[in-house]
């Protein structure tokens, strides 16, 4: 090889990963996954939204449905951070909890304003609610708006709870691991 040749080649970089190593890069992230830590991390946001809409309800009087979008996030960004999640499976849960979530915050508001209307303790009212009295809450509070709410929650319970990995960042992590570079 002539010097030339040589200076060409470092002009270059380093190569490009094949398609082989870009799907083992892929598998070294799908490896750190972890499904079940989050979802139990998840699940706290969830209920941890849903006490926070239902608080925020019960002091103003008034059922703000942006409440619902921050609820979908923090579920979200809760499943990806703590499940490391690559794969869609993270997004479906994230959704499902991020509804679960909104529907448990409208469940525990119309519990609150029970409770201060009738001058209970919110615990003796959440006693008395068992499934078909939760049903009921949720049919006689609905509004058409919800709709919209619940499924800008659910977008975004989906959209942050997995992250998406881009050619770049294999590429990326392809050249850190044969020494080109460092891993961000």
């Amino acid at each position: 090889m002539s010097m030339e040749e040589i200076g060409e080649k470092q002009d270059e970089g380093p190569a490009l990963p094949d398609e082989k190593q870009l799907r083992q890069a892929l598998d070294v992230l799908r490896s750190e996954q972890n499904l079940v830590i989050g979802a139990v991390g998840g699940t706290a946001a969830a209920l941890v939204g849903a006490a926070l809409w239902a608080a925020i309800t019960c002091l103003t009087d008034y059922q703000i449905g942006w409440m619902a979008v921050g609820v979908g996030a923090l579920v979200g960004v809760a499943v990806r951070a703590l499940g490391r999640g690559v794969d869609k499976v993270f997004g479906v849960f994230g959704a499902v909890l991020a509804l679960a979530g909104c529907l448990l915050g409208n469940i525990l508001a119309v519990c609150g304003m029970v409770a201060t209307q009738e001058d209970m303790g919110l615990l003796d009212v959440l006693g008395q609610v068992d499934l078909q009295v939760a049903l009921e809450m949720l049919r006689a509070t609905f509004s058409p708006m919800d709709l919209v709410f619940y499924g800008l929650a659910v977008f975004e319970g989906y959209r942050f709870s997995f992250r998406q990995v881009t050619q770049e960042e294999l590429a990326h992590r392809c050249s850190a691991r044969l020494g080109h570079g460092a891993v961000k």
